[in-house]
């Protein structure tokens, strides 16, 4: 959490980390079958049927120069809520649901992870 609050509070740091998360997702560094990341995240508008995508559209478009880190975390509450939460009509479609986003969610994070590493991304030091 610690060093999460220095990167938000310094300009160069977020600069690079923000070019670096361009470079991985728009440039199609993303390891994943047929560029799928590349494509969905170019248009925000097609993002509603991949929520993990949405969210980490929405995560970084918020990532600016002294963003509170509880912008961030409700960012991605709200998109839970409103995609995990609250279409759920039973306790089991919740789980379903839950279960499906968070292995979705650490997929892309770990796609996104591997790509930073194995393109020396600045901001991976």
């Amino acid at each position: 959490l610690q060093s999460t609050r220095r990167v938000l509070n310094s300009n160069s740091q977020l600069a690079v980390l923000r070019s670096d998360l361009h470079a991985v997702i728009v440039q199609g560094f993303l390891d994943v079958p047929g560029n799928l990341f590349q494509n969905k995240f170019s248009n925000p508008e097609e993002l509603q049927n991949d929520i993990e995508l949405k969210c980490l559209y929405d995560i970084v478009s918020l990532l600016e120069p002294s963003t509170d880190i509880q912008v961030l975390l409700y960012c991605l509450s709200s998109n839970l809520h409103d995609f995990v939460i609250q279409p759920s009509r039973s306790k089991e479609e919740f789980r379903k649901l839950a279960s499906d986003f968070q292995l979705r969610w650490n997929f892309l994070l770990n796609a996104v992870s591997k790509a930073m590493t194995l393109n020396y991304a600045h901001s991976f030091g």
